[in-house]
């Protein structure tokens, strides 16, 4: 295993931390299995407390590394990789790992087969890997983005708490034609007419080539099992406490999805954040919000990390 001190330059969030704080953390890399899959990944920790909780991150759509980076998108904001080190300085250990499809080895196996329920089944992977280890008090997953809707399938006896971060609060169809129908009204319709012909034949014919990035052939089968799931009825399942959380300056997933999954579950408490965007920073002017995305540089959410730290402690 190899071990890591980490550095105050390292973290690309305003909070201030002492170097000795800073010297106590530690980061192992853990290679979790699922069969053939490798899900590597970054368990970052206090080694010198007896006891922590850990939070298990689980990512959202596309291909984003353990950091929660996409470069091929220019996506470098550095999001899961500040929150881990955030976190970690509270002493609450953080496991973040490559999704499925960031690692070349694994995509042959992607090709052959690739359904929803194989991320769930990732999650499955990574709690078993750490739900022995006396080291952690409690294991809360945190599932972001479209990794809200697959921790709540995948949470089981051995998770203690869920946080929703910005998780859909509808299925993912209406959320498709609500986005495109704010670009493009004809371009809604059209996605609308090919979720239709997929659910009844399982294939779409002709993909408009507006929208073959998301039709594609190679995705009908991953669509096939996503499209149909509701986050709401899932949420009702848990009874475990649920944090939900949602930022203001949120341009892909609204605070009306946060209410959604509230009123599903009210037993749960929600927290929405003051300009917080989908990659968890702090914005002031509307235009630098897609700029977040593609530098660490933009602060990450001071009050989201007190939140979820309470939380967890409580």
């Amino acid at each position: 295993m190899k071990y890591l001190f980490f550095s105050l330059a390292l973290l690309s969030t305003t909070l201030l931390f002492s170097q000795e704080i800073i010297k106590n953390l530690r980061a192992k890399e853990v290679l979790v299995m699922n069969d053939s899959i490798k899900l590597p990944g970054t368990l970052t920790y206090n080694p010198y407390l007896n006891k922590q909780p850990l939070v298990i991150f689980v990512p959202g759509s596309g291909n984003p590394d353990r950091n929660g980076n996409q470069p091929q998108f220019g996506v470098n904001g550095n999001y899961i990789k500040s929150l881990s080190y955030a976190l970690a300085i509270k002493d609450i250990a953080f496991f973040r790992f490559d999704k499925r499809n960031v690692t070349p080895s694994n995509i042959k196996h992607i090709l052959k087969s690739y359904e929803f329920n194989d991320l769930v089944n990732d999650i499955k992977a990574v709690i078993n890997t750490f739900k022995n280890n006396k080291t952690f008090s409690s294991i809360t997953l945190i599932g972001h983005s479209q990794g809200s809707l697959v921790s709540m399938m995948a949470a089981d006896e051995n998770i203690n708490k869920f946080i929703s971060l910005a998780g859909l609060g509808e299925s993912v169809d209406i959320t498709i034609v609500k986005q495109l129908n704010a670009q493009s009204p004809d371009l809604a319709k059209i996605a609308e007419q090919h979720i239709e012909e997929l659910n009844s034949t399982g294939t779409i014919k002709e993909v408009n080539p507006m929208l073959v990035g998301l039709f594609a052939k190679q995705n009908h089968q991953f669509l096939i099992s996503y499209l149909p799931l509701d986050p709401n009825e899932e949420i009702k399942k848990l009874n475990i406490p649920i944090l939900i959380i949602n930022g203001s300056k949120d341009l892909q997933v609204k605070v009306e999805d946060a209410h959604n999954l509230h009123n599903a579950n009210p037993k749960s408490e929600l927290v929405i954040i003051d300009k917080m965007n989908h990659v968890l920073k702090i914005i002031e002017k509307d235009e630098d919000n897609l700029a977040s995305y593609m530098t660490p540089d933009f602060m990450l959410s001071e009050e989201l990390v007190e939140v979820i730290e309470t939380f967890i402690k409580k």
